[in-house]
């Protein structure tokens, strides 16, 4: 069976495509509308700032106490999941889990999978490599199928689309989807979006969904929506396959309210979603409707590495809302497409160099003007803020820590001239007679300080020292209001 490589989009361009956005006042707009309602919406839900910390507290209690038995909880997962009739199928790669479900595929003699929203398809690339096989994905969640339709990828893990206009999607659909006429209404737009959906949730075998939270105890399925593209694709097609990472296990029903209270909120600023779905495993009989079949595919890819850090283990916490990314000042100006990465934003910084290794991600932790906003509205309490310094530490890094694990890439981004210039710098400032040294020479010989100084001059002054260090400032004060000797 042929197989699939993954292919992020260079970091080297991150800059180019971040300036790009920059250089688009109608796309930088367009951005800041929508995150300014999106941060009105969550705002709105959460009035009591005493209650939302509660509420947070318990979600990051629950988080943490989950991954502090992940691989017991995992076990006891399959067991139950196993008993309700679900196939469990684990990936450790992107390449097995596309292995996994196309082997599916080609059991089922299916030529076409219909998808429900699933970020974690995304990730492993599913659509490109089920095409390899000449196998066609559909995507049915609205912002997904329009992106689908542009060749790009998500742009907000919630939102896919959230990047376009809606001019630009009736273009779009005008090209695309034949025998459509253009136009801007909105409500006409989601309307032949679903008379081609709906052709295709009949005509398919096989639907895909995500999963939000996966229940130990009960080997339940939770999927949230708003579509009810997801209800389709779990219960009309013979086959279901569900796809998530293996950090989205609790211990128990009761765990899951509270986390879909702060999910619910924090990502559109609803009360709850339109839709949610408790699945519990492939139709039974004496069952009218739900598939024949149910498979539930469960993806490391880097987060095995995060959990075996201490320090990095709090990044498998993220329940998916997109709420720091709705209150990062970077992405709400370069938006998600600048990433080149499949989880864009604040989430996507910390959980990208585990997926990919720091090596191809270290212009992505230092994206950051480390404001806290993302922490501060995070609802189960990720410090990213301290998780970026410390990617940044390890992607500096001149060695790997013998105390602890390593990191795929560690050590890539270091630049020998930067390493030595804060080698330098460092022996500079604890040495005082060089120091001194130094600042007599910087404030002397000002005038050759040159002109062009890295990226700080693209936006700003260069940096000169001043005529006088403020040493010598303060001493000349001093003897100026001691008293003159007869």
């Amino acid at each position: 069976m042929s197989t699939h490589t993954l292919h992020p989009m260079p970091q080297a361009s991150f800059r180019k495509r971040s300036q790009e956005v920059l250089d688009n006042p109608a796309l930088r707009k367009s951005f800041r509308g929508a995150m300014d309602f999106l941060m009105q919406k969550r705002a709105a839900q959460f009035p009591d700032p005493a209650r939302l910390e509660a509420l947070r507290r318990q979600g990051e209690a629950i988080r943490q106490y989950s991954l502090s038995r992940l691989p017991e909880l995992l076990e006891q997962l399959e067991a139950n999941l196993k008993k309700n009739g679900v196939q469990v199928h684990w990936a450790e790669t992107p390449v097995q889990a596309q292995e996994i479900i196309a082997g599916i595929m080609a059991r089922a003699d299916a030529e076409m999978i219909v998808k429900g929203k699933s970020m974690v398809s995304e990730e492993i690339e599913l659509n490109h490599a089920l095409e390899a096989r000449g196998i066609a994905a559909l995507e049915s969640d609205m912002g997904e199928y329009i992106v689908q339709l542009a060749g790009e990828r998500p742009s907000h893990i919630i939102m896919p689309a959230i990047h376009k206009t809606k001019e630009e999607i009736a273009r779009l659909f005008a090209e695309k989807v034949p025998g459509v006429d253009y136009t801007d209404s909105v409500d006409e737009l989601i309307q032949i979006g679903r008379q081609v959906l709906r052709e295709k949730f009949r005509a398919t075998k096989v639907g895909l969904s995500g999963v939000n939270f996966a229940v130990a105890e009960t080997g339940t399925i939770c999927l949230v929506e708003n579509e009810g593209n997801g209800r389709m694709c779990t219960t009309v097609p013979d086959i279901h396959i569900a796809i998530t990472g293996i950090e989205k296990v609790v211990e128990k029903l009761e765990h899951v309210p509270p986390l879909l209270a702060l999910l619910t909120r924090s990502a559109t600023g609803q009360a709850v979603t339109t839709y949610f779905n408790w699945i519990t495993g492939p139709r039974r009989p004496g069952e009218l409707d739900g598939p024949r079949e149910m498979h539930l595919v469960l993806v490391d890819n880097g987060r095995t590495q995060a959990y075996a850090r201490p320090d990095f283990r709090a990044t498998l916490q993220c329940i998916r809302c997109g709420a720091c990314m709705n209150h990062c000042p970077v992405y709400t100006r370069i938006g998600g497409l600048a990433y080149g990465t499949t989880y864009p934003g604040p989430i996507g910084k910390i959980i990208s160099p585990h997926m990919l290794g720091l090596k191809g991600t270290s212009d992505l932790v230092t994206a950051s003007s480390l404001c806290g906003a993302c922490g501060e509205v995070c609802p189960v309490k990720i410090p990213i803020p301290q998780l970026l310094i410390d990617l940044r530490a390890r992607s500096q890094a001149g060695g790997p820590d013998p105390h602890t694990p390593p990191l795929a890439g560690e050590g890539e981004g270091r630049k020998p001239l930067l390493a030595l210039s804060f080698k330098l710098w460092s022996r500079l400032y604890r040495s005082p007679a060089l120091y001194r040294l130094f600042s007599f020479l910087a404030t002397r010989f000002r005038r050759l300080t040159p002109g062009r100084q890295g990226a700080w001059t693209d936006s700003r002054t260069p940096l000169v020292p001043a005529p006088r260090s403020l040493h010598e400032l303060v001493r000349q004060r001093e003897l100026s209001r001691s008293p003159q000797k007869p």
